[in-house]
């Protein structure tokens, strides 16, 4: 039973009122949906671009206004896909590691799909991977020492107790003296022949790698002279998450921060993106990071999209990196991921508590989350779920929720407005009631 009051009334007799414009919720701003444009296996035929063009009608149907791309820039080799960027001035433009075109595809393709998506109001947001550089042309010997790696116990005594050790897997410790190493650090862009930039990379631009060509040994080098250290202001796992693969870039360089800043708006100009996703922002400077955003946002588009990959479990550390970005980003949620993993893997999870310690409790207006879940923040769709996800030996996992995702994602464009009632009455049930007009 009920209690009959205004709002029911308003809700299930419309004919109280002849005036639409008043009707609940009929001005509320549109719901807003990303799609992840992309999965790991999608095939390195280089017509992803093309096929992403293709997918706009029916996507823009179903209520998707974003779409998150992957890396555009050229990666290591034709299969590369652009996490392992080599040069970020080429979007499949210049003959360079063994191909003219991306894994995803040409220069044309890249720019025919952004301008089509603009065309008919879908933004896209470009992956910017900034930490570090991959697929160097040649190599320099510089001196460098052994940071802690994973895997190696630094067993400290505490002091007057022999009995007891304190366990450290810490990169700020160094396990070697200097020595010399050769590392792939040069980078000449020889294919686009000084177009657009004309930096070259040298060790000089690096804080660390993670291969010694003269000895074929792989390890945690940081780069000691010019003397080099790690950032300060990253993740503390691993005592210092600075290093994560390839050539660590030196974000103090004065050089590497000029050249990062001319491509942030040399492709903020090249293509009419609305905004980006910030690859590995808890293995680099933060600091760094908000002088990044604020001059994209200063020299290209202050209505810029901006959101981060912070993996961290622990909401904490999310929220001290949107203070320190001034709040000017959103964010993954991953703690909310790690939450639904852990309850659909658990019988007699207490789904009441699904939302404790997560971004969307903690600071909705910058959440981004996984799932289309409780229609706070912006959820974000991924293209395995949509259209299936290859994986090896040619097999296909098919698409989620029996290929009814795009009636759901359509539902939630059209009906999901007003305010919402939330039902925590149960553990193993949520309910939720959108007083919304459907017409």
């Amino acid at each position: 039973m009920r209690r009959e009051t205004k709002r029911w009334r308003e809700i299930e007799e419309p004919e109280a009122s002849d005036d639409p414009e008043k009707s609940l919720a009929w001005d509320a701003p549109q719901n807003t949906l990303m799609m992840q444009g992309f999965e790991w296996h999608v095939p390195a035929d280089q017509k992803h671009w093309y096929r992403l063009k293709m997918a706009l009608p029916s996507l823009l149907d179903a209520g998707v206004d974003n779409i998150w791309i992957p890396p555009g820039c050229k990666g290591m080799d034709p299969s590369g896909t652009g996490y392992d960027v080599y040069d970020l001035y080429d979007i499949g433009e210049f003959d360079q590691k063994g191909s003219i075109s991306t894994r995803w595809g040409s220069k044309e393709d890249l720019q025919a799909l952004v301008e089509a998506a603009h065309d008919v109001g879908i933004g896209i947001y470009w992956d910017t991977v900034l930490n570090h550089k991959a697929g160097a042309d040649f190599t320099e010997k510089f001196c460098a020492v052994k940071a802690n790696p994973d895997g190696i116990m630094v067993l400290t005594i505490i002091q007057g107790s022999p009995r007891k050790a304190d366990v450290k897997l810490d990169r700020n410790i160094v396990i070697s003296k200097p020595e010399s190493i050769s590392g792939w650090v040069g980078f000449d862009f020889p294919g686009r022949k000084g177009k657009y930039s004309t930096m070259k990379y040298s060790h000089r631009h690096f804080n660390g790698v993670d291969w010694d060509e003269s000895r074929k040994q792989h390890s945690v080098y940081k780069i000691s002279k010019p003397r080099k250290d790690w950032a300060q202001d990253v993740s503390d796992e691993h005592g210092n998450y600075d290093f994560l693969m390839f050539a660590n870039l030196d974000h103090t360089n004065p050089e590497v921060r000029a050249d990062i800043f001319k491509w942030a708006e040399w492709i903020g100009t090249e293509l009419p993106i609305s905004g980006m996703r910030i690859d590995a922002a808890k293995h680099y400077s933060v600091a760094f990071q908000k002088e990044f955003v604020d001059h994209l946002r200063n020299t290209v588009g202050t209505e810029y999209f901006i959101v981060s990959e912070y993996w961290r479990g622990d909401v904490r550390h999310l929220l001290n990196y949107l203070k320190v970005m001034e709040y000017g980003v959103s964010l993954f949620d991953v703690p909310l991921l790690g939450r639904f993993a852990v309850t659909s893997k658990m019988e007699g999870s207490d789904l009441r508590k699904i939302f404790r310690g997560t971004l969307v409790e903690q600071s909705p207006a910058h959440a981004v989350t996984f799932v289309g879940n409780h229609d706070t923040g912006q959820p974000c769709i991924f293209y395995g779920d949509l259209y299936g996800i290859r994986g090896g030996a040619g097999s296909l996992s098919l698409p989620s929720c029996k290929g009814k995702l795009p009636t759901l994602m359509r539902a939630r464009k059209l009906y999901a407005y007003g305010e919402q009632q939330d039902y925590f009455d149960r553990k193993n049930c949520i309910g939720e009631h959108a007083f919304s007009n459907i017409i």
